[in-house]
């Protein structure tokens, strides 16, 4: 039985093998993926202080210098 299979008998014992391979690298794309999707930070990057997000919308103009100066003295104080 197993003799009439020629020279591509020894490929099967592989067969469990790639398919631990093919299923793993399927896992390892999934959690990648979720990881990719759930750990955004909305832009904003980590270890930044609220200081120089602060500094950085003053810069952008997105809050006046009063306001500025007002937030500031806020998160220092």
């Amino acid at each position: 039985m197993w003799g009439d299979m020629g020279n591509h008998g020894w490929w099967w014992g592989f067969g469990p093998l790639l398919m631990l391979v093919f299923w793993g690298l399927v896992i390892v794309g999934i959690v990648a993926l979720g990881k990719w999707v759930f750990d955004r930070s909305g832009g904003v990057a980590r270890g930044k202080s609220a200081l120089d997000i602060l500094k950085e919308r003053y810069a952008r103009g997105e809050v006046g210098k009063k306001e500025f100066e007002q937030k500031k003295r806020d998160l220092e104080g």
